[in-house]
């Protein structure tokens, strides 16, 4: 079985491998678990050799259980990327932790991420939300102390003394998620504790969402990256149309929801031009997600208090009607 480059067909991405599955074959979830703007998403997407969660310099970027699957010799990692741990102040933070609750649910082996350059070693405020999801759970976690490469040796050696006090994890791994540095040992350990099962998926598969669900996030990165503060967590996206044609460019229509007036008036910009922007930077990703030439189409909407209605969430695929 070996890994190829993926790429993208009939809505999922693939790899070509062989299909013979040994007897001692792993498979199993790893979970990726920590505060906001850790590293989670960044982890995942170098795992895979694909950029499969959206990444910012924000906190809170990722919204969803985002599933990434790594099939390797003799291995089936299926990897969950989550919101990052907070305590909720509104319904669609409460729907983000559901998510990060479930995938915690489903795990095999859970990645607890912390950054190096930020470790909270107060005995009394270390973590105590994400502490107290994991208390209590028989699986085995791993501490993943990323950013490593950013602090000198020496730093790192009573963020491990700390945190080895203040939680029985399995092991602990220094590791830079960017430069993919210590990565490799981080995988041996989670293949290893990995029940002994067939794969859970088709070999040649990366992720399960549909292309819909990666345009939207493709063009909700967007917002993220060119607005601060209030703009980007009050808007999400919506793909209401995506006609693939046989001659021409792909059609894609995405309502852009917020929350007030004024937040649609600076998302759109004067004369149009900040929603211009972040049309054409979309529509570059787009293409090279799909592989194909799109025509991108965008409307800003406001919906007030989307965030905390649950009618709009369970809509808009946040939570269960």
């Amino acid at each position: 079985m070996e890994n190829q480059t993926p790429f993208l067909t009939d809505g999922v991405f693939r790899m070509e491998t062989s299909p013979t599955i040994p007897e001692d074959f792993r498979c199993g979830y790893a979970t990726i678990i920590g505060e906001p703007n850790v590293g989670k998403s960044t982890l995942m997407n170098g795992l895979l050799q694909q950029k499969i969660s959206i990444v910012t310099n924000k906190p809170q970027t990722t919204r969803h259980k985002i599933l990434g699957i790594l099939s390797g010799e003799g291995h089936q990692v299926v990897f969950l990327d989550t919101p990052g741990i907070i305590k909720p102040r509104y319904l669609l933070q409460e729907a983000m932790m559901q998510f990060a609750t479930s995938a915690m649910a489903d795990a095999d082996v859970l990645l607890f991420m912390i950054d190096a350059t930020s470790p909270k070693m107060d005995k009394d405020l270390a973590h105590e939300e994400a502490f107290s999801r994991l208390r209590g759970m028989q699986k085995p976690v791993l501490l993943v102390i990323n950013k490593s490469d950013a602090v000198r040796k020496g730093d790192i050696l009573p963020i491990i003394d700390f945190y080895s006090k203040a939680f029985p994890f399995k092991e602990i791994l220094p590791i830079s998620a960017l430069k993919l540095d210590g990565t490799a040992e981080l995988l041996k350990e989670v293949i290893a504790l990995l029940p002994r099962h067939p794969p859970f998926y088709p070999l040649d598969i990366v992720s399960e969402a549909s292309e819909r669900f990666f345009v939207a996030e493709i063009i909700r990165e967007k917002i993220f990256m060119k607005y601060k503060e209030e703009i980007p967590y009050s808007a999400t996206v919506d793909i209401v149309e995506f006609k693939e044609r046989e001659a021409g460019k792909t059609f894609i229509s995405a309502d852009i929801y917020v929350e007030r007036d004024s937040q649609k008036g600076i998302l759109i910009g004067k004369h149009g031009g900040a929603l211009k922007e972040i049309g054409r930077m979309a529509r570059t990703d787009i293409e090279k997600f799909l592989q194909r030439p799109v025509f991108l189409e965008m409307h800003v909407k406001v919906r007030p208090d989307w965030r905390r209605d649950d009618t709009w969430l369970a809509r808009l695929g946040y939570k269960q009607p």
